[in-house]
């Protein structure tokens, strides 16, 4: 604790919605620190608030993938950390702050404050309006210190930090031979870029020698995209955000528009700027996307089953936990709660039970049993308002067309349908199983991180098919978006090659097919259309490189069988920074994406206890406690 008189200095490296959170929890918890000054640097090469990922330096074409009343930065109520709650405006409530004059608009971009006015709860904000949410945040932030911390600000890239346990840390940065000199660090580095793997450089040698064009996985806002050439044939692999990203700056950003037909159709009118995509990956479709609606019978009552009493139970419980057998049918159970709750509330003509007569035979059954099918089908008569998970997992298995033309048709109707049921409340069941997805996204963060899973479970199931099917359902894009898209490939700028999307090198060309159709594109581009998966060993940031050769930090190693996850390790309990030899530093703290204990996301929606908001204020009343 700080004594009367005494200066204590904080480095936090990372100034973007992370590393402002934790900032604002320095200050929300400032009374366990004493009668001292705290001196806190702030350094990032970004804007502090928006930080690289949401600055204002960005395509305006950009967007949110949530609803504005659906985010936050403010650690309401519902959090339950020890620190106190500072309740704040969602992006949706602080525009109408803005719109009211209660909030300042200096210096704000005049195209971001039209938007502002314009913004409603249901609307999907462009990334500018984020950014200046985020801005104004850090503002708030700042104004609501009071005496006793000063912060200062680096516009600057730190290359290492160096100092044993018992010693200062001395951050060093890129435009100075002095380091700063602080007594905690804290890394809140966010989203890693990456050096390219085998598969990559091979890509990027064949490109070179061919005269082709490979762009491997960054982030949408950085690609250089003028290296793409109007009317080029282009292979995206990949049908997540960060296609939906591209084809956008492909089309519209090179001039194309969108016009609303008298009978409500978009037709997209090309500007002859544009390449060919050609779009597949492992499902072949894209992200489901987001509701515009709001629930009929309000929030429904999750967790239900996998809440936190029973997360409790379970890591109470001796030996490992295997997700399929112990997690799962409990995840699966809430997300269906969630579902059947606002269909039998919310449309109760279309069931043939009350809901007390359905949740009370329901929750005695066992997920995906006969039993439990056998009762969805005597009360649910429509199969289109049954929850079918595995059928949501994988829509073009087992299905082949014998024309490229009949795939197309098929997923433009599947994409068709996905829209309905996100813009439409007669389909809001899908809403309450997404609030029952949330609640067992966010439960199912405690387990794994307290790396209580196999290791097959948090590998194979965890890491790769639930975080894929989360993000699948959970992640997508406005449904404006998938309109959009409907206008493009009915342009044949896009064009759609179906599930399990294989590309070979070969003939001088990169050839793209999938198991949808016997179809093959030759084309002279590949896009890898997703983000970097970074890992310690491969990013292309100088200060984790330096930490992990060092031997300063160490990659996450899990065992039984050993598998080396790529995170940066950290203490489960309370986020210090572990070195190659398992030592915990007493003086480094770590949060966020790249280490080994994941929260969901740096902002959350409203009321839901976000995870990193709970790490935030850990590591904030951590340190507080050290000084």
């Amino acid at each position: 604790m700080g004594q009367v008189g005494s200066t204590k200095t904080v480095a936090i490296i990372g100034a973007g919605p992370r590393g402002i959170g934790v900032l604002e929890r320095l200050g929300a918890n400032i009374d366990l620190f004493g009668r001292g000054e705290l001196d806190v640097h702030l350094i990032d090469p970004y804007p502090p608030g928006p930080g690289r990922v949401w600055r204002h330096a960005q395509s305006p074409l950009l967007r949110m993938n949530s609803m504005a009343e659906d985010v936050t930065m403010f650690v309401d109520d519902s959090v339950q950390c020890e620190g106190p709650a500072r309740p704040g405006p969602s992006l949706a409530q602080w525009a109408s702050q803005v719109r009211s004059g209660e909030v300042g608009t200096t210096g704000m971009d005049r195209d971001v404050l039209a938007e502002i006015h314009a913004l409603t709860g249901t609307s999907f904000a462009t990334r500018r309006v984020q950014s200046a949410y985020l801005s104004w945040f850090f503002e708030d932030t700042m104004a609501k210190l009071g005496e006793g911390i000063s912060v200062k600000l680096h516009k600057d890239t730190v290359l290492r930090v160096t100092g044993g346990l018992d010693e200062p840390q001395l951050v060093w940065l890129t435009t100075s031979a002095t380091p700063i000199t602080a007594d905690i660090v804290i890394f809140t580095l966010g989203h890693l870029d990456s050096t390219p793997t085998e598969e990559e450089s091979a890509l990027v040698r064949y490109a070179e020698a061919n005269g082709l064009t490979y762009l491997p996985p960054e982030y949408s806002a950085d690609s250089d995209l003028d290296v793409i050439q109007p009317g080029q044939d282009v292979l995206m692999r990949g049908f997540g955000l960060a296609f939906v990203d591209l084809a956008v700056l492909l089309t519209e950003g090179r001039g194309g528009k969108f016009r609303t037909e008298a009978d409500g159709t978009l037709t997209y009118l090309p500007s002859g700027e544009e390449p060919r995509l050609y779009v597949g990956s492992r499902r072949g479709v894209p992200y489901h996307s987001k509701t515009d609606y709001r629930l009929l019978a309000g929030r429904p009552p999750v967790p239900h089953f996998f809440g936190p009493d029973t997360v409790a139970r379970l890591l109470s419980q001796d030996g490992q936990l295997d997700f399929r057998r112990d997690l799962w049918p409990l995840m699966a159970m809430d997300i269906a709660w969630g579902h059947y709750h606002e269909l039998f509330n919310g449309h109760p003509d279309r069931v043939r039970a009350t809901w007390p007569d359905f949740s009370a035979r329901f929750a005695d059954l066992v997920w995906d049993t006969p039993e439990m099918h056998a009762l969805v089908a005597e009360t649910v008569p429509e199969p289109a308002d049954r929850l079918d998970l595995d059928a949501l997992d994988r829509p073009l298995k087992g299905l082949r067309f014998e024309t490229f033309a009949e795939l197309q048709e098929h997923l433009r109707a599947y994409i068709r349908r996905d829209v309905d049921r996100r813009t439409n409340d007669h389909y809001s069941a899908d809403l309450g199983a997404f609030v029952g997805l949330l609640y067992a996204y966010g439960n199912l963060a405690v387990i794994a991180g307290a790396k209580r899973l196999t290791t097959t479970s948090y590998v194979r199931d965890v890491g790769g098919w639930w975080a894929g099917y989360f993000n699948y359902l959970a992640s997508g894009p406005p449904g404006h978006r998938l309109e959009e898209l409907l206008a493009l490939s009915r342009a044949g700028i896009v064009q759609f090659l179906g599930a399990d999307i294989q590309v070979d090198a070969v003939d001088g060309v990169f050839v793209g097919s999938s198991v949808s159709s016997p179809h093959t594109v030759r084309a002279t581009a590949l896009v890898e259309a997703r983000i970097p998966s970074a890992t310690i060993k491969r990013t292309s940031n100088v200060l984790l490189r330096s930490l992990y050769e060092s031997g300063d930090g160490a990659a996450e190693v899990l065992s039984e069988p050993r598998h080396e996850t790529g995170r940066l390790l950290v203490t489960p309990t309370d986020l210090r920074l572990v070195d190659s030899s398992g030592n915990a530093h007493p003086r480094r703290f770590a949060l966020g994406a790249p280490t080994s204990v994941v929260a969901v996301a740096a902002f959350a929606r409203p009321n839901v206890n976000s995870p990193a908001f709970r790490q935030n204020d850990l590591v904030a009343r951590t340190v507080l406690r050290t000084l």
